[in-house]
Parts: structure tokens; sequence; C-alpha cells
């Protein structure tokens, strides 16, 4: 099943083109007049506009990537997005208020019976294999000044280890974890790692290289979301170049789809997972299969928990997450005013009413994703208007706009929320120096570039090992005072007695007990 459906993304131009295949050939007249008529009566036939003067292999590219698309699909979500329609209740004053307190949990002030209770419950979870890892990884790093998927990016750590490496030895730490406290051999969490078009092949060859990083291969998995073309802002689909469509990834939402067109659950149904943990790869303090976390929301018996940090001041530009009208959601920064963003907590004056800053970080039950047909097509897509060079269907000759002159389309991956009961909706807010340090700027930039990622991660060890007992002294100066400390020694501060009487010289890597 697996290689048909990777004939599939062959025959879609969602793989390499280096790949290696049948040549290609020209659709029979039959096949390219009925696309055409699909097109024609969508109004989007300026597609097929160079056709007859494209080469045979160039023809069979342009009539796949059509094929998989439906232009009458296209013109609704376009129209939907460009047009929305207000519901009844979106029409009513928009009411705001933070989640239910049965609904949380916070690390900074749970009690330390309950983290224990939910950790070990995890690590049962864990040893019974039933918990899995999506990471949604389609993004490269152009902001970084590297065309490579950014899971391949070195943040500069003394050990000089990926993104990607780094979470693949936290899953492999936890494997170990599980099979020390269950007393079973041979414990696997599958991860399952979503890239796009231009970062899957790239992807593939980057894991193959590293020997997956200590993982089985067969405990990987490696699936691609979709695309959607790019259309100008009067709603046509516009041309990359004469032969090719102008497309762009589905957005993180996109999951969803991938999720239900690919491989994944199928593997996840006959493995018996039963609780998935989801997240971006730019975090590189992301406690991957958290078990902490999976037995928190297991507890809850919910199907989505998310984890987030507390917003640090009223003005920091983060998404939040909060019941909005009744459901749990998601409400950007932009769309709050000062007041709201400002009110205090009744209870907790010292702090901020909506405090929950939405890290994309994910849990889901295996039941929930088994629905993923039921209401898949309720998402709404989203406009990014931009820039996007094209081919002028007149003239034939490439445009480089300076403004942006279309859209591209998007889904967001807390699109779902709201479409649960908040009942089946939990969160856990967690230590922002423990778990989030997103990787979204160039180096030099001062926030949230490879410098800040690296320095949370030496400063994290630098706590862990004082934690203890150790000693952490520089030897260049006092801001250089961090430690790496490898997954495989410790996922979460845990099994580190070993350096409590020990003084180390940052800056400094522990990759073995010794």
């Amino acid at each position: 099943m697996a290689s048909t459906f990777n004939t599939l993304l062959d025959k879609l131009h969602l793989t390499s083109k280096d790949d290696d295949g049948a040549p290609a050939k020209d659709p029979t007249e039959e096949e390219l007049r009925e696309l055409k008529n699909k097109y024609i009566e969508a109004g989007q036939d300026h597609v097929f506009a160079f056709y007859d003067d494209l080469s045979t292999a160039e023809k069979a590219g342009l009539f796949e990537r059509l094929k998989s698309f439906d232009p009458q699909y296209i013109n609704e979500i376009t129209h939907k997005a460009l047009h929305p329609v207000r519901s009844s209740e979106e029409s009513q004053q928009t009411n705001l208020e933070p989640l239910p307190e049965q609904a949380t949990a916070s690390i900074l002030d749970s009690k330390d019976d309950d983290i224990q209770s939910w950790y070990t419950s995890g690590l049962e979870y864990v040893s019974k294999g039933q918990v899995a890892v999506v990471l949604m990884a389609g993004g490269q790093g152009t902001r970084l000044g590297s065309s490579d998927p950014k899971g391949c990016f070195d943040i500069g750590l003394p050990s000089q280890k990926s993104l990607f490496q780094i979470q693949a030895e936290r899953i492999w730490k936890v494997q170990q974890l599980a099979e020390k406290h269950s007393g079973k051999k041979d414990v696997f969490i599958p991860w399952y790692v979503m890239t796009s078009g231009p970062t899957r092949r790239a992807t593939e060859q980057y894991f193959e290289k590293n020997n997956y990083f200590g993982l089985q291969k067969d405990n990987v998995s490696i699936f691609e979301q979709g695309v959607l073309p790019c259309v100008s802002n009067e709603g046509k689909i516009l041309l990359e170049d004469k032969a090719k469509v102008a497309v762009a990834p589905d957005g993180n939402g996109g999951i969803y789809q991938a999720l239900l067109t690919s491989t994944v659950r199928t593997d996840m149904r006959k493995r018996g997972i039963k609780h998935i943990h989801a997240y971006c790869v730019d975090n590189c303090l992301v406690k991957v299969a958290d078990p902490v976390f999976i037995g928190f929301a297991a507890s809850k018996d919910v199907d989505i928990a998310t984890k987030v940090v507390r917003k640090r001041n009223a003005k920091e530009p983060v998404g939040l997450i909060l019941q909005k009208n009744g459901k749990a959601d998601v409400v950007e920064y932009s769309e709050i005013d000062d007041a709201t963003a400002e009110a205090k907590d009744s209870k907790q004056p010292d702090l901020l009413k909506f405090r929950a800053a939405n890290i994309v970080n994910h849990y889901y039950s295996f039941r929930f994703l088994e629905s993923i047909e039921d209401w898949v097509h309720q998402l709404p897509h989203h406009v990014a208007r931009k820039k996007i060079p094209h081919v002028d269907i007149e003239k034939g000759e490439t445009i480089k706009p300076d403004k942006p002159n279309g859209i591209k389309l998007e889904q967001f991956v807390f699109d779902v929320f709201p479409l649960l009961s908040l009942e089946k909706f939990a969160c856990m807010e967690v230590k922002r120096e423990d778990e989030f340090s997103p990787l979204k700027n160039a180096k030099g930039t001062g926030q949230d570039d490879p410098d800040t990622s690296k320095q949370d991660i030496l400063n994290q060890g630098r706590r862990w090992i004082q934690n203890v007992g150790g000693i952490v002294e520089s030897e260049v100066s006092a801001e250089e005072t961090g430690v790496e400390v490898s997954p495989l020694v410790s996922y979460g501060g845990e099994g580190l007695e070993f350096l409590s009487t020990r003084t180390i010289k940052a800056p400094a890597v522990i990759e073995k007990e010794d």
C-alpha cells in the first residue's frame, strides 16, 4: 500500500525530480478533453494557455498536477476565504473567557503527586506501544539562510546536533525510560514526520544518511502534506511558468488532510496507537512524547489537549488559547483590544486573565483522528496575501511583482478546536524556559534565532546540573555558563546524580555517564 501511495505522489510530481521512473507520456485525447472541460466549466481554462507548446514531459507534468485539483473546489474555498460569511454566533458580540478550570492544569503550581501520576501513566502507555508522535516539519530554513529542511539546521550547540537529531534522541530516551519503568524490552514510539514537496526528499536523505539517529527505520515514517494552487486577487489560478502551476503548502492545518490521504492512520491502527503527540520542528526545547502530557490528557479522557506557556506581558504578540463564545479556540493578539489583553485574573490579580500562549504543541486521541472524514471539510481556509511570481497569460512573460498580487490559501492546525465540546478539550501550562524556544529568525536577530535557541538549551542543562548539586563554572565569561546535556543522558533532568559532586567547566557537553 505504501508503494502504491508513493507511486501516486510521483505521478503528482510531489517527490523529487531526480526519481527514477518510466518516461513521461502524453495523456490521451479523451483524458485531456475531459480535464479541460472541468477547468472550462470553472472558468480556469487559462491554465492550458501554453499546453500545446510544451514538451511531452512538461505536458505530462502539468496534466497530472491539474488533475490533482478540483477547480470548482478551488473556486469555492477561494471565494469563502476572500468573502467569509459570518455565522449567527459570530454576528453576535464575541465573548472571550479563559478555559474552565476543570480543563486546565499548570506544571507551575500542580501538586508533585499529580505530576508524578501523569508521568507514570504516560510511561505505561508508551510501554504498551500506544503512543505515537507526529512532527510537522514542512518548512525550509529560508529565513535562517538555508535551503535545507528546517529540521536539518545546526543551531550552534557544542555537539553540532541538528533539530531532527535532538528530537530523535528524546524519543529514544523516552523509549528507554519506559523500558526501565515497565521491565519490558523493545518499546518503540513510532515517529511520523510530515514534510512538504520541497523538503520531503531532502528529509528522507538526511534521515538515511544519519541512520535515523539511532531509531529503527521501521518506526520512522516520512509523509507529505498537500499543496493548493496560488490564485490571483481575482481568483484565477496562477502559473509559475508555462508548464507549472504556482502552488504552496496548505498550512500546518494541512496535517489533517495529509493524515487522511496518507497511510499514517492505517499504520497507527495496526500498531494499536491510542495517544498522539504532535508538534512543530522549530522548537528546540520540545519534550517529544512527553509522558506527563500524555498522562494528563489521557486522565482527562479528552480528544485534544494543548500545551501553553504563560504570556510574558500584555503586549507580547502571541496567540491565546481560550474560550470564544463557549468553544475552545485560538485568538490572535491582533484580534484582542488593549483592555482585554491587560485584564487581570480575579483569583490571581498578579497574573493576566488571558495568559495561555499557544505554542502549537498538541495531544490527539486516536479515536478523534479516526473521525477526520467527518469534519475536515468544515475547516476554513485563510488568506495570505503574497507577491507571487507568475506567467502573464497574454504575453507569456514571467512577472515578478513588487507588491502582493495574489493569495496563498492555508489552514491552521487549531482550526479544529471549536469543533469539540469543552469536555473533550484540555490545556496544560508548562514552563517556557523548559519547553519553548522557537527558531524563527536569522542569526543575530536577538530573538527566536539560533543563538537564543542554543542558549536556552545550554541554560537548561546548567539548571539541571545545579539542581542535583553540581557546580558549573565558565572558562570564557560570566555569560558562557551553559552546559549541553545530551537527551541520551537525560530527558528532563532525571538521572544526573552522577554529576552531584562534579564541577563542570562551561561551555561543555555531557554525552554519557562517566
